[in-house]
């Protein structure tokens, strides 16, 4: 028995939610259109680098890319549904056989006028089952970055 509650525990989606300083139609401009000015390249991306550029498309089945300065690019995965300013969800795979490829659903929902939940739901771990402990420990870190770029006076609130 334990057994089977151990490998549940190991597909279960990783969530996590946020709320930013931002109404909602900007907090999904700002993750999406310009990802590249908050996500921490540095840290998680293919490159590794901070310099990189990711390219966010707006039509499903297309490419989610970083371009690193070198102009290499690596692709992150494929946008599967795409619905401004709600929600999208994509295919995700960085640096990774689109094969072994996870699934990623972010929804936005307005608190207020000028505030939004920003909640992350990363499944489909049956092709990568060894991925989700450090997503679980990824996710927050990426998130907390969205929210300090939001914060009223932070660059990269103005999209």
């Amino acid at each position: 028995m334990s057994s089977v509650l151990a490998s549940d525990a190991a597909t279960e989606p990783v969530r996590h939610e946020v709320v930013v300083a931002l109404p909602q139609a900007q907090a999904f401009e700002l993750f999406t259109a310009h990802l590249s000015r908050w996500w921490p390249l540095g840290s998680h991306s293919c490159s590794n680098d901070r310099h990189a550029r990711v390219v966010f498309p707006s039509q499903p089945g297309q490419p989610v890319l970083e371009i690193a300065p070198g102009g290499e690019q690596h692709v992150w995965g494929h946008l599967t549904a795409w619905d401004p300013p709600h929600a999208f969800a994509m295919t995700w795979h960085p640096g990774h056989d689109a094969r072994l490829a996870t699934q990623l659903e972010v929804r936005f929902s307005a608190r207020g006028a000028s505030a939004c939940a920003v909640q992350v739901v990363h499944g489909g771990w049956q092709s990568r089952p060894d991925a989700r402990e450090g997503y679980l420990r990824g996710w927050p870190v990426v998130l907390q970055a969205l929210v300090a770029a939001a914060r009223p006076g932070a660059a990269a609130a103005t999209p």
